[in-house]
């Protein structure tokens, strides 16, 4: 039985999760299983199927992550003024449309506006999903059930294994062609259409909507939610790092970034394993600070390990060993940080205000990330002593836990 199906289960000692909170999790299943059969073809799609040169591939990318990341924000205070029913189905809705759109476009044109379809769907369905979640869980946390953490938890873990899933059914769709994927990705999107408009109540109770004026100004004096969310930016900057240097560090090794692949199937079988038991353990002795205290410092020893190996010049199986045990320590500081970030919102947003905050804690991160990304990739071209971009990349997340709040 799966981490997640034994989270779900009824524990003989803890409430049942409501019916609610397993729907939303079902959704954050769904939800990626759907994206990531479509998204991990898209760049090769662009390029090979279309043409696009490669700055052109790269710009519609980076379009999708400001379309979707950017957004969240919007999405997250219009869950706050209408609830999370009408953002969750009009964000199906767009997937729906932003997927097959995808599937017909061969113009540059028709490509970039069904990326931003796409973005904007997530902008909207996320933060109402993960915000209700995180309102869900401080509620079962309250009633008994023990941290909240552990329902967060379950949500990585059902995002997880459908960013395992999703890319599997793809490949297996990509053998008819590109279009077919795209309609596969959005007939699981009307699937999940069909199931919220049964299952998702018009009204959730203690859920009071808001005007949208006079939230935002009432977050940016929020010093201790942006202190927070700058340190989960460092640590999805130091994340994005699976997809940066580690492929370079990967390529160096042994020639190739074919075992990028398999790297990235460790840390989602993980995740999938080991997320439940490493929440519930630290749950029982770590508060939410000292735990993201403790994922940050393990990520900044998965960066530690690989310069400390860099100047030996290690090649092949031998040289791939750091690159393994970074993932392997990044993977471990993520389910220490992550699902602790989400359930650290409710106690540091505005009353009736937890969807702007969680869509904001993605936003800014994300602008955090955007930024980041752009310097890091200077570092690694700058032709430093082989061990310095990666001690740099270590003092991120390390220099992270400052800015942590201390209550």
């Amino acid at each position: 039985m799966t981490s997640l199906a034994v989270g779900l289960r009824k524990a003989p000692d803890r409430p049942r999760l409501s019916p609610l909170l397993r729907l939303l999790i079902g959704t954050q299943l769904a939800f990626n299983i759907g994206f990531y059969a479509v998204l991990p073809f898209l760049a090769e799609h662009l390029g090979q199927g279309i043409g696009m040169a490669g700055w052109l591939v790269g710009f519609v990318l980076g379009l999708r992550t400001f379309s979707q990341q950017g957004l969240f924000v919007v999405g997250g205070a219009l869950a706050d003024r209408y609830g999370i029913r009408p953002v969750v189905l009009a964000g199906c809705v767009l997937r729906i449309a932003g997927f097959a759109w995808l599937g017909y476009a061969a113009q540059t044109w028709s490509v970039i506006g069904a990326v931003l379809v796409i973005g904007l769907a997530a902008a909207l369905f996320s933060p109402a999903v993960e915000s209700e979640v995180a309102r869900q869980a401080v509620l079962w946390e309250e009633s008994g059930g023990g941290s909240r953490t552990r329902v967060l938890a379950l949500l990585t873990v059902a995002g997880q294994a459908g960013a395992f899933v999703g890319p599997l059914l793809g490949a297996l769709l990509l053998s008819i062609d590109f279009r077919t994927v795209c309609l596969a990705g959005a007939g699981v999107f009307v699937l999940v259409l069909a199931g919220h408009a049964w299952l998702l109540p018009q009204h959730i109770p203690g859920r009071d909507r808001v005007e949208l004026r006079g939230g935002m100004g009432k977050l940016l004096r929020n010093r201790r939610f942006l202190a927070l969310c700058c340190a989960y930016g460092a640590y999805l900057l130091a994340y994005n790092q699976l997809y940066l240097a580690l492929p370079d560090e990967v390529e160096r090794a042994m020639g190739s970034q074919a075992p990028v692949a398999w790297l990235f199937a460790l840390s989602s079988l993980l995740v999938v394993a080991a997320q439940l038991p490493v929440t519930r353990w630290v749950g029982e002795r770590l508060s939410l600070r000292r735990s993201m205290v403790a994922g940050l410092l393990l990520i900044a020893v998965g960066f530690a390990v690989v310069a400390a190996a860099r100047p030996a010049g290690w090649t092949g199986t031998l040289g791939l060993l750091p690159a393994a045990g970074f993932v392997v320590l990044l993977t471990f500081g993520q389910m220490l940080v992550a699902p602790v970030a989400r359930a650290w919102v409710p106690d540091l947003a505005e009353e009736g205000r937890l969807g702007l905050y969680t869509g904001a804690l993605s936003s800014v991160s994300g602008l955090i990330v955007l930024a980041g990304s752009s310097a890091t990739g200077t570092l690694l071209d700058t032709g430093l002593p082989t061990a310095v971009p990666w001690l740099v990349l270590a003092a991120v997340p390390a220099l992270a836990i400052t800015l942590l709040p201390r209550r």
